[in-house]
């Protein structure tokens, strides 16, 4: 996502991309949607992010697609909805063979966890914490989301 400033750099590739490429399908039906998806989240706009990223259904399952289905889930987190979330974020648990060693498959069990945290089950919850936690054993301790995550995590015990 954009973040610290980088709004307006992603709307100006955006704006490139779509007079560049107007007539190329993979642009126009996942790669803008993504990128404005993730500018309205930055934005705090979870809607506008949910709204954009309709078009990008058919195609989010693919390989390094998976993108546009963490952007919903994060969409639906920030409308402190706990259903949708999981069920996005269950998409990556589901296809470990598409995932393989992206990042995206680990931020899954924390989206996993949050949905199921805001959901109330405590016990389901835990278990999506220790799962990201385990995958980020070798993570630079140092990295936001991960101090983010180990702080959400002591909150539940």
């Amino acid at each position: 996502m954009p973040q610290g400033g980088h709004t307006a750099a992603a709307e100006k590739l955006a704006a490139g991309l779509d007079k560049d490429f107007p007539l190329d399908t993979l642009v126009q039906r996942f790669w803008l949607p993504a990128i404005r998806a993730a500018i309205g989240l930055e934005r705090k706009n979870p809607g506008r992010a949910l709204e954009l990223l309709q078009v990008t259904k058919d195609i989010e399952l693919g390989p390094s697609r998976l993108i546009v289905v963490h952007l919903r889930g994060e969409a639906y987190l920030m409308r402190h909805d706990g259903n949708n979330p999981a069920a996005e974020f269950q998409k990556f648990i589901h296809r470990r063979t598409v995932v393989m060693n992206q990042v995206w498959g680990a931020l899954a069990h924390l989206g996993l966890a949050q949905a199921y945290a805001m959901q109330g089950d405590t016990t389901k919850s835990r278990a999506a914490y220790q799962d990201f936690l385990t995958l980020s054993k070798d993570a630079d301790p140092n990295i936001p989301v991960l101090q983010q995550a180990k702080a959400e995590y002591g909150e539940l015990r």
